[in-house]
């Protein structure tokens, strides 16, 4: 056992000391360290296990983006003269800034890592296959599609904190699972749970004499309670 924390602990040293190695290998050429960028690769601020979960990192953020896209088409839809629910459009409005916002933190966090950012890393199958036309849902409808999103995306974010958080010495970062609780599934929790009451209460809505005048005041509802 003791040999193995020693083995370790010189190779923690060795992997600790690669910038300076390369400092000093860049110095020693004899040229401006200007024109030698290319051997202080290990210059950066990668650290942990970014590598083995950076494409995971890409894709997911790459989801973020299109069901931003979603629930903006959505939200048109319910905003335009025929349909005229100002409140669904308020509330898929809501979701699409929201997970827009995600999509810049996720970015900011790849990057800050010492990591790039892929838009061609993408889930085609899932991310991409909705178009307009496919969107265009009535109001019970788009709530359950609402509501299967972010149940995906948590999902997603689920999956990649899991393998941060693994045994695998080549997957650990708990830093990139510490960034996912605070900045996604938190208030992931509270989405979900709010689509999934607003699905209840119009399926109930629905099966009322007068389902027209249930649904115009659920609208109103919705302009009321969505922030």
């Amino acid at each position: 056992m003791k040999a193995f924390l020693i083995f370790a602990a010189v190779v923690a040293a060795v992997s600790a000391n690669e910038c300076y190695k390369d400092v000093l290998s860049a110095c020693r050429n004899g040229n401006t360290l200007s024109k030698q960028q290319g051997l202080l690769s290990t210059c950066d601020s990668k650290y942990g296990a970014i590598d083995a979960v950076e494409g995971e990192l890409q894709r997911f953020t790459n989801s973020l983006l299109y069901k931003s896209f979603d629930f903006l088409i959505l939200s048109t839809h319910y905003g335009n003269y025929l349909k005229n629910r100002p409140g669904f459009e308020k509330l898929f409005r809501g979701l699409s800034d929201g997970l827009w916002e995600d999509t810049i933190n996720s970015i900011k966090y790849i990057t800050s890592r010492g990591g790039e950012m892929s838009f061609s890393n993408i889930d085609t199958v899932n991310d991409v296959s909705n178009d307009a036309a496919t969107l265009e849902l009535y109001e019970l409808h788009s709530l359950g599609k609402a509501l299967d999103i972010e149940k995906k995306m948590a999902e997603k974010a689920f999956d990649i904190h899991k393998a941060a958080s693994g045994h695998k010495t080549d997957h650990h970062d708990p830093e990139v699972a510490h960034h996912l609780e605070e900045k996604f599934m938190s208030k992931q929790r509270n989405i979900i749970r709010d689509l999934a009451g607003y699905t209840k209460d119009l399926s109930q809505i629905m099966d009322t004499p007068d389902v027209s005048l249930g649904l115009y005041l659920f609208d109103e509802y919705l302009q009321k309670v969505v922030d």
